[in-house]
């Protein structure tokens, strides 16, 4: 299992700060309603928010797919508290599960669909490749895993404007998200047709959306 974690914005201080920095500086709704529509959840599907963090995309997803049974799961039991309140005053039915990612509490091919935002860029390689394993153990034959994250900047700015997330996230865990190869890692962990198909420039560099089928 992982050792430790790294909390949404590095520092746990911070953490009651997540919701609008992501909010006014990674085009949030764009990005996200993006991947909750190309997910594309069948009816009463089961759907996994993998390091779900405060929990918005995971909402939005038991939103948009109502009849699916949806589950956030992070390391982090107080970013999770942030998350079970914001779907107890929305009245939203959604399990949030406390654990690491490296080792999900999940049976094997019991996800229809993995999801996950701004993640992968906190692991570290061996973490990733651990990860993505995991993630490819749950779902389903033919079930789809989608993410967004920091990719290959699209140019010169956007790698400038990606160094202070570097700075604040470490130079380690980011690397492969930078060199744009987490669609390899992808490959390298089991899945097939795997697609990088949007990305969307921000003021900290370039999200990058994927999706690959098991």
């Amino acid at each position: 299992m992982e050792t430790d974690f790294v909390p949404a914005l590095r520092f746990k201080a911070l953490t009651r700060f997540y919701d609008p920095v992501v909010r006014f500086t990674t085009r949030e709704r764009s990005v996200k309603h993006a991947l909750v529509e190309r997910a594309s959840v069948p009816e009463n599907a089961t759907v996994v928010d993998l390091g779900c963090g405060t929990g918005t995309l995971t909402l939005w997803l038991k939103q948009k797919y109502p009849s699916a049974r949806v589950v956030g799961v992070d390391a982090d039991p107080a970013i999770l508290e942030y998350a079970r309140q914001k779907a107890e005053d929305l009245g939203v039915d959604i399990e949030f599960v406390e654990a690491n990612a490296t080792d999900l509490p999940l049976d094997t091919g019991s996800a229809d669909r993995i999801v996950s935002s701004l993640f992968f860029h906190h692991l570290q390689p061996a973490d990733k490749q651990r990860v993505l394993s995991e993630a490819l153990r749950v779902l389903k034959q033919d079930g789809e895993l989608h993410t967004s994250d920091w990719g290959a900047p699209a140019n010169l700015l956007m790698r400038a404007l990606f160094f202070p997330v570097r700075v604040l996230d470490g130079f380690s865990n980011t690397r492969e998200n930078v060199e744009g190869l987490l669609p390899w890692l992808v490959e390298k962990a089991g899945a097939r047709q795997v697609d990088q198909h949007s990305s969307y420039n921000t003021i900290f560099g370039t999200l990058r959306l994927l999706r690959a089928t098991k």
